[in-house]
C-alpha cells in the first residue's frame, strides 16, 4: 500500500496541495472530475517515494473514486477549506464519515491526517476548532445513522464509528489520525511559498 489520498469536497484545494507538493509551485487549478497521481519523493531520502492520488471532491464522483483506491491508500489527507468550514461542515462530516465507516478502510486503517487548508485567509478556522466540530457533528451523524432501519441484512451494515454509548471523538478510531493548518497559496498568495511544512512532515512519517 504505497498511495497517499488527497480526499475533500470541492474547493477545498486538493489539487492546488497536489500540485504544490510535487512542484512547489502555484497553478491554477480548476474541478477535478478524474484522478491525478503521480510519484510523490521525501527530499531527504530519493528512494523513499509514495504514489500521491489527488481524488475528485464532486459528490457525484468522490465515492466511485474512493472505491477504486481505498485499498491501496497508505494514508488518507482530508482536505477541509478551513474559511468556508462553518458553512460546509455538515458536507464534510458527511464525506468523512462514509469514509471513516468503510469497511476497508477499516480494516487497513491507514494513518488520516486532516489537512485544515487556505489558512493564510483572516476567516480561517483553527484546526482545534475545526476538529471540535468535527467530533460533535460526527457523533450526531453517527447517532441518526445507528437509528435508521436497516435492512434485512445485517451482516453488510456499515460498522459502527467510535465507542459505543461515548461521544465520538477522533482517539475511537484504528487509526492515527492528526490535525495540521496549511496553506496551498501561501500568505502572499499566488508568488508566495505555500506553508505545507505541518503535512510534508506528516508525509515523511508515513512514508
Amino acid at each position: 500500500r504505497k498511495a497517499v489520498l488527497l480526499l475533500g469536497l470541492c474547493d477545498a484545494g486538493k489539487t492546488l496541495l497536489f500540485a504544490r507538493l510535487l512542484s512547489g509551485r502555484y497553478r491554477d487549478t480548476q474541478t477535478s472530475i478524474t484522478d491525478s497521481s503521480a510519484t510523490y519523493r521525501l527530499n531527504r531520502d530519493k528512494s523513499t517515494n509514495v504514489t500521491l492520488i489527488d481524488l475528485p471532491g464532486h459528490e457525484s464522483l468522490r465515492l466511485q473514486f474512493l472505491e477504486r483506491f481505498k485499498a491501496a491508500a497508505r494514508a488518507i489527507v482530508f482536505v477541509v477549506d478551513s474559511v468556508a468550514f462553518q458553512r460546509e461542515v455538515k458536507d464534510v462530516a458527511e464525506f468523512l464519515y462514509q469514509v471513516l465507516v468503510d469497511g476497508t478502510v477499516l480494516r487497513n486503517a491507514p494513518a488520516l491526517l486532516i489537512a485544515c487548508n487556505k489558512q493564510d485567509v483572516t476567516m480561517a478556522k483553527s484546526a482545534k476548532l475545526i476538529q471540535q466540530q468535527l467530533e460533535k457533528e460526527l457523533n450526531t451523524l453517527r447517532v441518526t445513522r445507528s437509528a435508521a432501519p436497516t435492512t434485512l441484512d445485517t451482516s453488510g451494515g456499515p460498522a459502527q464509528l467510535g465507542k459505543k454509548g461515548k461521544d465520538f471523538d477522533f482517539s475511537q478510531l484504528p487509526m492515527k489520525v492528526e490535525f495540521v493548518e496549511c496553506s496551498a497559496r501561501g500568505s502572499k498568495g499566488e508568488e508566495g511559498e505555500a506553508d505545507l511544512e505541518g503535512l510534508e512532515r506528516w508525509l515523511a512519517k508515513v512514508a
